[in-house]
């Protein structure tokens, strides 16, 4: 399986830093302060792709997503709510789990919260200011000193020449270019949540959280860490510096980026009005697999330019393609398929499957082979549900549908069906009438027909 590694610039062939089929997978999660867009949903579905195609590739894995549940975002939107921020963090992390249920995305094996995590992050930076990596600024913050580290910039390929030496900035994000010494630890301000450290009452920055998450539940050298590139500067070269000063082993072994998501060919912005969610596109009647579908359509390296159109185009697709794959199947003669033909088109088309996953997530190329496989009419319908039904575990689209299942009726009703016919049969009405009232109010349906009785569930 080959991945581009954002740290070499070039695609690699995975392996594992453990010996054997175990994966270990950091996907930086939600700060949850606002309703997730869908640039960040995009974002969320490419690492369930990559989730879902190393276990199609045979590997385990265990992926741990954090979520960011105390920075300034999440204490300004408290502070205007005038509410504490568990209020706010309970409301977008419920909405955050509705949004991924809704989009068929797998669960993470752990989901790590911030506030959970303070003794890790104190323990982290603790250990950076044994090793002089970091110190307290006049405003009793710590910082880390980036002029310590001499591999500061490796990841986002930031001019070292731009690297302010001693200049400091607190707030969790900033200017792109702006490379200077960043906070740890923030010193407490009125009305802002706070814990005790051995540096006074504060709170972590943001970069921090992700390190000390990470190396909790994965250990000091991880397999994968992945996210939006966005995030590159300053967050993963933060966590790269303070994550191996701490350290003095390599972080992350592979660096995966997920780009933008684009409205008309601009940037989603609030201000602009083309910031959607979810909840816009279910409120347009679209389903959120068709979002899912949509992306799909563009390999994740590449900036995704959503527009209404291309959605309901993409909705077209995904509806035409599960009638296909989901009609009533007719009686044919069988030496109509070509049993020669359809074992090697199967090999052939699972091998393009795979060859297409395995080329760094190549979605675009494996949703062909599925279209190819679904208009495949040499193959039986069966043969073309088996193997949609394989890729699908990658794709998460829930192409087949399950056959509904046959409720049985119990026979203790039966009994009443055929006591209440017998009695029917001797024109005893009084009693047949109050047997059916007794068969309804247990929950089933009684119908009287040319053929006999007819019971069913009350519900079909």
């Amino acid at each position: 399986m080959f991945l581009y590694n954002y740290l070499s610039r070039q695609k690699e062939a995975f392996k594992p830093f453990n010996k054997g089929k175990k994966v270990s997978l950091y996907t930086c999660g939600p700060t949850v302060y606002d309703y997730a867009h869908i640039g960040n949903l995009r974002t969320f579905i490419f690492e369930d792709v990559l989730r879902r195609s190393l276990k199609h590739e045979g590997y385990q894995v265990f992926q741990v997503m954090n979520l960011t549940d105390v920075d300034d975002k999440i204490i300004k939107r408290a502070s205007s709510e005038g509410v504490g921020i568990d209020v706010v963090t309970s409301r977008y992390a419920e909405a955050f789990f509705n949004d991924i249920k809704e989009l068929n995305i797998e669960k993470a094996e752990v989901y790590p919260r911030a506030t959970a995590h303070i003794k890790e992050m104190i323990d982290l930076i603790s250990l950076l200011m044994k090793k002089k990596l970091a110190y307290q600024g006049k405003d009793h913050s710590i910082y880390f000193d980036i002029s310590k580290f001499k591999n500061y910039g490796r990841l986002s390929g930031i001019n070292k020449r731009k690297l302010k030496i001693g200049a400091r900035v607190e707030a969790d994000e900033y200017s792109k270019n702006d490379a200077t010494d960043f906070v740890l630890w923030k010193a407490n301000k009125p009305g802002e949540p706070f814990w005790k450290s051995p540096w006074g009452y504060g709170r972590p920055g943001w970069h921090i959280e992700c390190s000390a998450m990470s190396m909790k539940y994965l250990g000091p050298t991880f397999d994968i860490h992945t996210g939006a590139v966005d995030l590159v500067f300053p967050h993963h070269e933060n966590e790269i510096a303070q994550s191996e000063g701490a350290t003095g082993k390599k972080f992350a072994r592979v660096w995966i980026e997920g780009e933008h998501v684009l409205i008309d060919g601009k940037k989603m912005s609030k201000s602009l009005k083309n910031f959607f969610t979810l909840a816009d596109l279910k409120t347009k009647g679209i389903s959120p697999l068709s979002f899912r579908y949509l992306t799909l359509g563009t390999q994740y390296r590449k900036k995704l330019n959503f527009t209404w159109k291309s959605l309901r185009s993409a909705e077209k697709s995904l509806n035409n393609l599960m009638a296909i794959l989901n009609k009533e199947p007719t009686v044919v003669d069988k030496s109509k398929y070509d049993k020669e033909y359809s074992s090697k088109a199967v090999i052939k088309y699972w091998r393009d499957f795979s060859d297409a996953i395995s080329d760094d997530l190549n979605t675009p190329k494996a949703l062909s082979v599925l279209w190819a496989v679904a208009g495949d009419k040499k193959l039986s319908l069966s043969h073309r549900r088996e193997l949609v039904k394989n890729f699908d575990i990658v794709f998460g689209l829930g192409l087949i549908r399950p056959k509904p299942t046959k409720k049985v009726i119990p026979d203790e009703i039966n009994k009443l069906v055929a006591e209440r016919e017998s009695l029917r049969v001797h024109k005893q009405f009084i009693q047949a009438d109050a047997l059916r009232v007794k068969i309804e109010s247990l929950g089933y349906r009684l119908e009287d027909t040319e053929k006999g009785p007819r019971v069913t569930h009350g519900k079909n």
